[in-house]
C-alpha cells in the first residue's frame, strides 16, 4: 500500500439553520477529547448543531489513492479483485471534523473507468465531487485523475466506495473515518469493521444472471476483509489457503468503539459479540442517545458506532456477522465469525455460543432506539412527493421507481447538464426537482411506496443529506401526515423500505446540486432502483476551476470511450 501524506493547509465553509426545539443541552465550555470526556471537542462538543456549525481546523489532509486491478484471496480463495493502493479494503483516511479533505484519485486499470462516492458525507457547496458518475461527473478514465475536495461538515463513520457500476462489489472501497466528539465515554478505538458478503466470482461475471432473474447466491462473507474458506473440490488451483479469521484483543475492564459498516452485495447482518453487549452510540454520522442491546441489525451502507466493554471471563468469544437468512441467500451463512480474546496469545478457536436470538426480518433497529442526541424536528411539512416502486422486464430485469428505470449516460452527467444551462432532464435520468419556495417549503418529503408485491426489503441511501425518517412501515400510505413522527426522529442517511411497505423521508433543502437517491443493494442500483434530485438548481455555483475539471474529465471519458472494449450494460451507478 503506497503511503497516504498529509499536509495542512486552511478552509471554512457554513450551512443552513434548522428549526431546533428545546432540549437540555450544556452551555459550550472548551475541553479535550479524552477516554472519560468524549462528549468534548475542543471549543466545540456533542451538543453543537452541526448543521449550522463547524469547527475551523486549519487543516487540509491530502490523500493519493491508485485503483488497480490485481488477485487477492481474502478467504484464501484467489480471484481478481479491484483495489485501492493494492489492498482489499482500501486504506483508512483519516480527518477531524472541520478539516478540508483532499483526495487524488488515479484510475491505473485499463478498461475500466470509475469515480469514488465519500459515502454520507453531505458535500455542502460541493456536489461536483461526490463521486457519481452520470451524475455529478464523467467517470476518470483509464490513465487519468480526479482530485476531490471538499470540507468536513461532519463526525463519525462512513466509508468510500467506487460508484462505477459494480466495481465496489469487486473490492473497491475503504474506510473514512471521521473525528469529533461522541455521545459516551470509551477507552479505545478499534477502527472500523467492514461486514460483507464476498463473491469467488467477478460481480461483472454475475451480472449477466443476476439481470436476468433471482440475484446469484454469493459463496461467503468476510470480516474486515478476511475469512477462511474450506475448499470443497481437490486439487482446486485458486484454494490457496491464505485465509484467517479477524481477530482483536480486549483488555479486562477497559471499552471500546467498534465502527460497524456494512458494505455487501445484498446481504444484512446481526452483529454481535458472545457474552457481551453493545451501547449504540451513532447511526450512520448522526450520535444518538446511547441504548445497550445484544445485537445490532445492520443494512447495506448503514453504520453502527457501538462500544463494548471488556466486562466477561477471560477467554476467547466468537464475534458474529449473523448472515439474515430473510434477506438474501448465501453458501455459509453461519460463517461469517471472527474472534475476541482476552489473552493474545491465544491461538484457540472459541468454545462460545450466542444467546442471541436470530432476526427473521430485514428490518432496520427499532426507530424507538434511534434518538438523535442533537434533537431537531420537522416543521411545516410540504407538499409530499410520492414515488411508486415496481419493476418492468424488457431487455432485462429493471426496478423502477414512478415506472422509469435510471439509465445514465456516462458522457452526459447531469452537473454537465445543469452548468450547460439545461432545465429539462431526459427521462431516463430520472429527475425530481426540487426547491425551497418560502419557510413552508424549506423541506422536502419523500414516500416511497413499494408496489413491486414481490415482498422484497431496499436500503435507500439519499446523497448529499441527512435525512429525518418520518415513517417505516408495512401497508399503504394513504397520504395523511397522522402516521409521521416529526418530533426528533431518527435522521441517517440509509434507511430500509420495508417489503409492500413504504418509507416516509424528509430533507432540508439547504444543499444546492445534484443528488442521487437509490436503493444500496448492487443488483437493484444496476438494474435502475434510482432517482435523482436537482436541488435549487439555479443556486448552483461551480466555480471556475470546478467547471475545468467537469469539463477535461468528460473529455478524457468521450476520448478513451470511442475505444473501450466494454459497453455500458446497466443504469450506470
Amino acid at each position: 500500500m503506497k503511503p497516504s501524506i498529509l499536509t495542512l493547509l486552511a478552509a471554512a465553509a457554513g450551512s443552513h439553520g434548522l428549526s431546533i426545539p428545546a432540549f437540555d443541552l450544556q452551555p459550550r465550555q472548551s475541553c479535550d477529547n479524552t477516554a472519560t470526556s468524549r462528549s468534548c471537542w475542543g471549543d466545540y462538543s456533542i451538543d453543537t448543531n452541526y448543521y449550522d456549525e463547524t469547527p475551523d481546523t486549519g487543516n487540509t489532509v491530502e490523500y493519493w489513492l491508485s485503483v488497480e486491478e490485481g488477485l487477492c484471496s481474502p478467504d484464501g480463495y484467489q480471484r481478481t479483485c479491484m483495489t485501492f493502493n493494492g489492498t482489499v479494503p482500501g486504506p483508512t483516511i483519516f480527518a477531524d471534523w472541520g478539516d478540508n479533505l483532499i483526495i487524488h484519485v488515479t484510475n491505473n486499470m485499463t478498461v475500466n473507468g470509475t469515480a469514488i462516492h465519500w459515502h454520507g458525507l453531505r458535500q455542502l457547496n460541493s456536489t461536483l465531487h461526490d463521486g457519481v458518475p452520470g451524475v455529478s461527473q464523467c467517470p476518470i478514465a483509464p490513465g487519468e485523475s480526479f482530485t476531490y475536495s471538499f470540507r468536513v461538515t461532519q463526525y463519525g463513520s462512513t466509508w468510500y466506495h467506487s460508484h462505477f457500476s459494480l466495481q465496489y462489489a469487486e473490492g473497491l472501497f475503504g474506510a473514512l473515518t471521521l473525528n469529533g466528539p461522541a455521545t459516551a465515554d470509551y477507552d479505545e478505538d478499534l477502527g472500523t469493521l467492514f461486514l460483507q458478503d464476498w463473491s469467488h466470482i467477478e460481480a461483472f461475471t454475475r451480472w449477466d444472471s443476476a439481470r436476468q432473474g433471482p440475484p446469484p447466491t454469493l459463496e461467503t462473507g468476510l470480516i474486515n476483509g478476511t475469512n477462511t474458506w474450506t475448499c470443497a473440490t481437490a486439487g482446486d488451483a485458486n484454494c490457496v489457503g491464505s485465509g484467517a479469521k479477524f481477530e482483536t484483543v480486549f483488555e479486562a475492564g477497559k471499552k471500546y468503539r467498534l465502527r460497524l459498516i456494512n458494505v455487501a452485495v445484498e446481504g444484512v447482518f446481526q452483529f454481535s459479540i458472545d457474552g457481551h453487549s453493545l451501547t449504540v452510540i451513532g447511526t450512520d454520522l448522526v450520535p444518538i442517545v446511547p441504548y445497550t442491546a445484544d445485537s445490532v441489525q445492520i443494512t447495506i451502507g448503514q453504520r453502527y458506532d457501538v462500544i463494548v466493554e471488556a466486562s466477561a471471563d477471560a477467554g476467547d468469544y466468537w464475534l458474529r456477522a449473523g448472515w439474515v437468512s430473510a434477506c438474501a441467500t448465501n453458501s455459509n451463512p453461519d460463517g461469517m465469525t471472527g474472534i475476541v480474546r482476552y489473552d493474545s496469545s491465544s491461538t484457540a478457536d472459541p468454545t462460545s455460543t450466542s444467546n442471541v436470538t436470530a432476526s427473521t426480518t430485514c428490518y432496520d433497529e427499532p426507530l424507538a432506539s434511534l434518538v438523535p442526541h442533537l434533537a431537531l424536528d420537522v416543521t411545516n411539512i410540504p407538499t409530499i412527493t410520492t414515488e411508486d416502486l415496481s419493476f418492468k422486464v424488457d431487455t432485462y430485469f429493471k426496478w423502477t421507481v414512478n415506472t422509469t428505470s435510471l439509465l445514465l449516460d456516462w458522457a452526459n452527467p447531469t452537473m454537465l447538464q445543469v452548468v450547460s444551462g439545461e432545465d429539462v432532464f431526459p427521462t431516463d435520468y430520472n429527475v425530481v426537482a426540487v426547491q425551497p419556495a418560502g419557510s413552508a417549503a424549506e423541506w422536502a418529503v419523500l414516500v416511497i411506496q413499494d408496489q413491486a408485491g414481490l415482498g422484497l426489503s431496499h436500503p435507500i441511501h439519499l446523497h448529499g443529506h441527512d435525512f429525518w425518517v418520518l415513517a417505516q412501515t408495512t401497508g399503504v400510505f394513504n397520504g395523511s401526515v397522522d402516521s409521521f413522527n416529526t418530533a426528533n426522529p431518527p435522521r441517517r442517511d440509509v434507511a430500509t423500505l420495508p417489503g409492500n411497505g413504504y418509507l416516509a423521508l424528509a430533507f432540508q433543502l439547504d444543499n444546492p446540486g445534484a443528488w442521487l437517491c437509490h436503493c444500496h443493494i448492487a443488483w437493484h442500483a444496476s438494474q435502475g432502483l434510482s432517482l435523482e434530485f436537482v436541488e435549487s438548481q439555479a443556486d448552483i455555483i461551480l466555480a471556475d476551476a470546478d467547471q475545468t475539471v467537469l469539463n477535461d474529465t468528460c473529455s478524457a471519458w468521450s476520448t478513451w470511450d470511442g475505444t473501450a472494449v466494454w459497453p455500458q450494460d446497466d443504469s450506470g451507478i
